[in-house]
């Protein structure tokens, strides 16, 4: 496993969010479901990976199903946004990792 990476957040975040809003493929539950990741990244003091919760996530996210939260996940990591390293355990969190740039 790679060591910990602190990103430059803010410069990332605006480069995707630019990316995103041009990708007609993506939704407003994708987008909101990357805001509440970048709040779980400032949170984490800009280290990734994070650990992430569901339920946290689909809160601040305003997402009501666990269907369309794992389909924006899966279309996340789908198109380059984000690693994700799912778990099972619900102590534990899953692991969330972002590259410098989106392909």
């Amino acid at each position: 496993m790679r060591p910990p990476v602190k990103l430059d957040k803010f410069k990332v975040y605006n480069e995707r969010a630019m990316k995103m809003k041009e990708d007609p493929s993506l939704f407003m539950s994708h987008s909101s479901l990357y805001n509440a990741l970048f709040i779980c990244l400032q949170q984490n003091g800009g280290i990734t990976p994070f650990p992430v919760n569901r339920r946290i996530l689909m809160s601040y996210s305003n997402i009501a199903s666990t269907a369309t939260y794992h389909k924006c996940i899966k279309k996340l990591v789908e198109l380059g946004y984000i690693k994700y390293s799912p778990s099972y355990n619900p102590i534990k969190g899953s692991l969330i990792s972002w590259q410098e740039a989106v392909s």
